[in-house]
């Protein structure tokens, strides 16, 4: 089941398509982060002003050079020493679409460990957004049957796996770093 949840996905993201989909936080709306028409259609279901950034998933750490002009080198200890999720803000992203990037050219990215997120992630080659999936100023839905019907209409594929999970989920923490390792934390 799993598998097959993956390659319709998969097919979907391919095809510039929007899903919605089980995160290691929270449900998400998700998309090719390198293409902008798709990201476009993904901000238009959520109702969000296109200057509000959003998330970034890859499945490993040594992608982030493909994707930051510039990587601390405390950034790869943040990653493999945090206990949960953890969003990480870097400036001068690239090879992204223009409309993931913040105005100050600057991306939030996660490395997600989740059974579903990272093979998808590996199996496209390309890092996808995540955001949660909620109509933008409403709370975001702490499990599936929170999530408006209006999104799970909108979207082009739901993925039919955890979606009887129970167990609270949280947001990721966040936290900006600067090239020159300095970091502040943004949500904890």
């Amino acid at each position: 089941m799993l598998k097959d949840e993956i390659n319709k996905a998969l097919e979907v993201l391919k095809n510039g398509g929007v899903i919605l989909y089980p995160t290691d936080t929270i449900w998400g709306l998700g998309c090719d982060a390198t293409n902008p028409d798709a990201v476009d259609k993904l901000l238009k279901i959520k109702k969000r002003p296109a200057e509000k950034s959003l998330i970034v998933l890859l499945d490993v750490d040594s992608k982030l050079q493909s994707y930051i002009k510039e990587i601390p080198e405390v950034a790869y200890d943040l990653i493999e020493y945090a206990e949960h999720p953890l969003t990480i803000i870097f400036s001068d992203a690239k090879n992204l679409a223009h409309n993931v990037v913040n105005a100050d050219g600057s991306v939030g990215i996660r490395i997600i460990k989740h059974d579903f997120c990272t093979p998808l992630i590996q199996r496209f080659r390309k890092p996808i957004v995540s955001t949660s999936a909620n109509i933008s100023g409403n709370p975001s839905p702490k499990f599936f049957d929170d999530i408006d019907p209006e999104i799970i209409e909108a979207v082009d594929y739901v993925v039919d796996f955890e979606q009887e999970n129970r167990s609270i989920k949280k947001p990721s923490t966040i936290m900006k770093l600067t090239p020159s390792g300095q970091f502040e934390f943004i949500r904890k």
